[in-house]
């Protein structure tokens, strides 16, 4: 016991690349090995020996080799079944538990193992009992060895008492080698409780005339088909909604399942009632009964529906829902007449009714948005915007009708405001611009953004929109409760309208043509080259430069003031002024006309009667 070195000497080398086996000089933990030593003895007869001379020395046969126990019991186990009782003591079913064991033994180093066999679901810490070592035998220092092992014995390990029952044939066998005569092999003892587990429960069960297994194994995959519909116009937003009722012969099950149908607007839910038993009549209960229960059971039904209850041409009433059937399958009618021996199944035409059609009212423009764009959110949740015409866009880019208008008011102060009115072809837009005018006290600038304008009376129903055939010189145009009075134009819109004349009205054109007959005489007769009153263009420059070093002794004379006042005084811009307004005018800019040479400029730029071409009176002050 008192034994603490357990040491095994090296008998395995390696010598000149080749291994060589040698034999131990000491036992296990350095004790006195006396098997492979010399006795004292030879020792003595070796030094008495002599050489032979007639001989020589006899040779000695090699001794066997030594063959270690770790190479010769490599892998090679003895396995014994065995078993151990344990006490139970805190159950009423079992007082005690046979747990099935099997020990090993390594005959490499004479160690042991306990290990017993894992059971599903046992509940119990199984597998490795004892971990393999040298297992002691008693307090004096010994250990178990295999002659130790037999069958029909019992044996201690830490307190544990094992019954050894049995051992496979290679343990039979090298026992038997070794001279052990073995005991007969014992019966396996087993676990009472666990045989107890393992016994089908005895069930008692009362035979009755109705056999359900022969009902299943007669009707199994056996279905009745009705089509039926649930009125439901009662209740608010009801309706008459078909549906299919499914009776199985196999066990007397009932399901409804919907009828879903593409874009009828509800979920697709497939069942109504799911597959169950439907009760018909229950038990007269109690006042005191609560009405709601969680499960209904025979003893609270006293009738069950059943394929008796079905008919074509009755309603049935399942789970407080009417139900009237009106037809059925090919399969449920067999049925019905080879069961029952009806022969009525004429379907139930189901009138339905048509279905009101509600009149689609447009709720009326609010004046926000293009009339059209805005009348798409009344015909669609996802509202699309209205279609261009493309082409219409791609050829009239960039083009533009401008008018000047003038705003029709009671207020004074708003009869001088003038306006520019563009009209848009492309898109057949409109949108009006203040020109700002200094010291007018009205802020100019974007009047109308660009918009589509609707003539006075048109309805949301019918718009028309304002066209350049519309736009004529001297006619009023109503844009959101402001009238304007259209007063000039741009010379873009006669050439535009000539080069497609075919597209407007013949008015329109010549209104644009009287408008600009007057402005395109003068226009000529500055820009051609014939002397005015006898006089050559040559003389009319000299004159105009006589004129320019004659007002340059009037220095207080500011020539951009006098060109902007001479251009806000002709509001049709012809470049004419009748002479008394013109002689106003430069008696107000201290313009000396009594000059002789200022007032033998005015007779140069008369024209006609009481009129006077102020352009050519302006060359003489230069901006």
């Amino acid at each position: 016991p008192q034994k603490t070195s357990f040491h095994r000497s090296q008998t395995l080398g390696y010598k000149n690349g080749f291994a060589f086996s040698r034999l131990p000089t000491v036992g296990i933990g350095g004790e006195r090995l006396y098997v492979n030593q010399l006795s004292q003895a030879e020792l003595d007869e070796l030094s008495n020996k002599r050489p032979t001379l007639t001989y020589g020395q006899a040779k000695q046969a090699p001794p066997s080799g030594f063959i270690p126990a770790h190479v010769a019991f490599d892998k090679k186990i003895l396995k014994f079944d065995a078993y151990f009782q344990e006490d139970v003591p805190l159950s009423a079913e079992e007082h005690y538990r046979i747990r099935q064991v099997c020990v090993y033994y390594y005959l490499e180093d004479d160690s042991m193992s306990v290990i017993e066999p894992v059971v599903q679901n046992s509940g119990l810490p199984q597998g490795k009992l004892i971990r393999r070592h040298r297992v002691p035998k008693n307090d004096r220092g010994e250990h178990y060895h295999w002659k130790d092992l037999n069958r029909g014995m019992n044996i201690t390990m830490y307190g544990r008492t094992y019954r050894i029952v049995d051992c496979d044939p290679f343990t039979q066998v090298f026992l038997e080698s070794q001279g052990i005569e073995l005991n007969p092999p014992e019966k396996m003892i087993f676990d009472p409780y666990t045989e107890l587990r393992r016994m089908p429960m005895r069930k008692y069960i009362t035979p009755s005339d109705f056999d359900q297994l022969k009902q299943f194994l007669t009707y199994d995959k056996q279905v009745l088909r009705f089509y039926a519909m649930w009125d439901d116009t009662d209740s608010i937003f009801g309706e008459n909604r078909p549906y299919i009722i499914h009776y199985y012969l196999a066990d007397g099950t009932v399901e409804v399942r919907e009828v879903y149908k593409q874009n009828d607007g509800r979920d697709p839910f497939p069942i109504l009632i799911k597959r169950q038993r439907l009760p018909k009549t229950f038990v007269d209960k109690k006042k005191t009964f609560p009405s709601c229960v969680l499960e209904i059971s025979d003893q609270e039904v006293l009738e069950w529906y059943t394929a008796k209850d079905f008919a074509v041409g009755k309603s049935t009433t399942l789970l407080g829902r009417t139900f009237f059937i009106y037809d059925c399958d090919e399969f449920t009618r067999n049925f019905y007449r080879d069961k029952f021996g009806i022969t009525d199944f004429q379907p139930v035409e189901i009138k339905t009714k048509p279905l009101e059609e509600v009149p689609q009212v447009i709720p009326p423009y609010n004046g926000f948005g293009i009339l059209e764009d805005s009348l798409q959110n009344c015909f669609s949740l996802l509202p699309k915007p209205p279609r261009k015409d493309v082409i219409k866009m791609l050829e009239n880019d960039h083009k533009v009708l401008r008018y000047q208008v003038a705003l029709e008011s009671p207020n004074p102060e708003d009869r001088n405001r003038r306006f520019i009115l563009s009209y848009f072809l492309s898109d057949d837009m409109i949108s009006i611009y203040e020109p700002p005018v200094r010291n007018s006290g009205i802020i100019g600038g974007k009047y109308l953004g660009k918009t589509r304008v609707t003539k006075s009376g048109s309805t949301t129903e019918n718009a028309t929109y304002y066209e350049p055939s519309d736009l004529t010189i001297g006619s009023t145009i109503e844009v959101f409760g402001h009238r304007f009075v259209i007063t000039d134009a741009d010379e873009y819109v006669l050439n535009y309208m000539e080069s497609n004349a075919e597209s407007f009205p013949a008015a329109t054109l010549q209104s644009l043509r009287d408008h600009f007959h007057p402005r395109q005489v003068v226009k000529e007769a500055a820009n051609s080259d014939i002397p005015m009153l006898g006089t050559s263009k040559q003389e009319l420059d000299e004159l105009i430069v006589q004129v320019q070093e004659e007002l340059k002794v009037h220095k207080y004379l500011n020539n951009k003031d006098i060109r902007e006042a001479f251009l806000q005084c002709d509001k049709d811009g012809s470049g004419i002024l009748d002479k008394t307004k013109f002689l106003a005018l430069c008696d107000s800019l201290s313009v000396p006309t009594n000059a002789i040479l200022v007032n033998k400029l005015i007779d140069l730029c008369s024209c006609g009667e009481d009129k006077i071409n102020y352009h050519h009176f302006l060359r003489a002050f230069p901006s």
